[in-house]
């Protein structure tokens, strides 16, 4: 045990004492919040109509899930739309970025319009969607995928256009054909630009569909809050909410922990991860480094 406890050197050990302290701290402060509400709305310092306790957040919770169940058939809704919207508005945008940072003439033409379109707020034009594309699932995945387009695009145009200028009169100068520059340099530097605007565009695609779904009311986690609110119950309405919260945090870790894979050579972690891999594939071959 103590060879093992050697062997991770005092660098390994006081990160895992710093992750653990950082840790403990977010747990103290969050279950101080969780007190301090508690205490608030049974003093009646907080209206505990409007603020119910974390307590009966907790009991709508076990409610609405286990107890009556009436939230999964909204949730399984919600998801399918954030992923079918997410996947329209990234394609459409890393394809439309990619066009637009290869070729400055298709750049100069189409970028401001691009503009225009993200400073038109979502929710003006929501309402024309639905008017165009009528109610149900195609106006929804629609508005989200529009809230989705605009990340995936600005981040690989900027990925595309901002290839390192040094690099690329190497490339050339060894007679790199047009293909060869874009598999070997433009892509590797563009893809950590993209994967942080897919992050960013999978949990915005979370907001498009609470939009979607407050306008048409018909199913899914907005409408089910709207439903709640309604009728003041406010504690299902919170613990709605929060279920939202949890997947966006989970959703954000889960693209991040995709980043690491996808674009390993952009994380030290990662080139570590890939190094050590390589290693033992050549210690089956019988090849020495």
């Amino acid at each position: 045990m103590a060879e093992a406890t050697a062997s991770l050197g005092p660098s390994a050990s006081g990160g895992l004492y710093l992750r653990t302290r950082r840790w403990l701290t977010h747990a103290a402060i969050f279950g101080t919040l969780i007190l301090a509400w508690e205490i608030g709305t049974r003093t009646e310092l907080l209206d505990p109509l409007f603020y119910p306790a974390p307590s009966k957040i907790i009991t709508s919770f076990w409610r609405i899930y286990v107890t009556q169940g009436n939230i999964w058939k909204h949730l399984y809704v919600s998801i399918g739309l954030v992923l079918a919207g997410f996947a329209a508005g990234s394609i459409l945008g890393i394809t439309l970025g990619s066009l637009v940072g290869l070729n400055p003439l298709v750049r100069r033409f189409i970028k401001p319009y691009v503009i225009v379109l993200e400073a038109t707020p979502r929710i003006a034009v929501a309402p024309l969607l639905i008017a165009a594309l009528g109610f149900g699932a195609q106006s929804k995945i629609a508005i989200i995928m529009l809230v989705c387009f605009f990340a995936p695009f600005i981040n690989t145009l900027s990925g595309v256009v901002n290839v390192n200028e040094e690099k690329l009169e190497l490339f050339k100068s060894l007679g790199a054909s047009k293909m060869q520059i874009l598999k070997k340099l433009v892509l590797p530097e563009a893809v950590p630009v993209i994967m942080a605007g897919e992050r960013l565009a999978l949990t915005a695609a979370l907001s498009g569909v609470l939009v979607a779904e407050f306008i048409q009311r018909d199913q899914g986690i907005g409408a089910l809050i709207l439903t709640y609110t309604r009728n003041l119950n406010m504690a299902s309405a919170f613990a709605c909410i929060f279920t939202l919260t949890i997947i966006g945090f989970a959703i954000f870790k889960g693209m991040e922990l995709m980043d690491r894979y996808i674009a390993f050579w952009s994380h030290e972690d990662g080139m570590t991860r890939v190094s050590q891999n390589r290693n033992v594939r050549w210690a089956k071959q019988g090849w020495a480094r």
